[in-house]
């Protein structure tokens, strides 16, 4: 077992408007991001399940490739995501979340998650 303080923990510039540190398991991840106003994360799926909790800023989800319908996150609000549901998110304001992924991220882990880096 291995003590972690997130203050320990490396913070990578995804790009941007985005920042994350995370920490993992053999089982689990969780993140710590912070987003610039009118960062979107575009369309897309992975097979982990996903839950998102937001603590500052409004988070607006849409699933299925519809953008009819969406779903606004406010502080203190969280969503399951499950694996291999499309999803896309803006942020509105300035935006602090955490993410847990089950299992972990592992496009996160070796940085091939090219979708969040343009």
């Amino acid at each position: 077992m291995q003590k972690i303080n997130w203050a320990s923990v490396p913070e990578e510039q995804v790009n941007p408007k985005m920042k994350r540190k995370f920490i993992y398991g053999e089982k689990v991840m969780i993140a710590r991001m912070e987003f610039q106003d009118g960062f979107t994360v575009p369309w897309h799926s992975h097979d982990n399940e996903q839950i998102t909790e937001v603590i500052e800023g409004m988070l607006r989800f849409w699933f299925d490739h519809n953008e009819e319908n969406y779903i606004d996150l406010l502080p203190g609000d969280s969503i399951i995501i499950p694996g291999n549901k499309p999803h896309k998110a803006l942020m509105i304001g300035k935006v602090i979340e955490t993410d847990t992924f089950a299992p972990p991220r592992q496009d996160w882990i070796n940085s091939s998650d090219d979708y969040l880096r343009k």
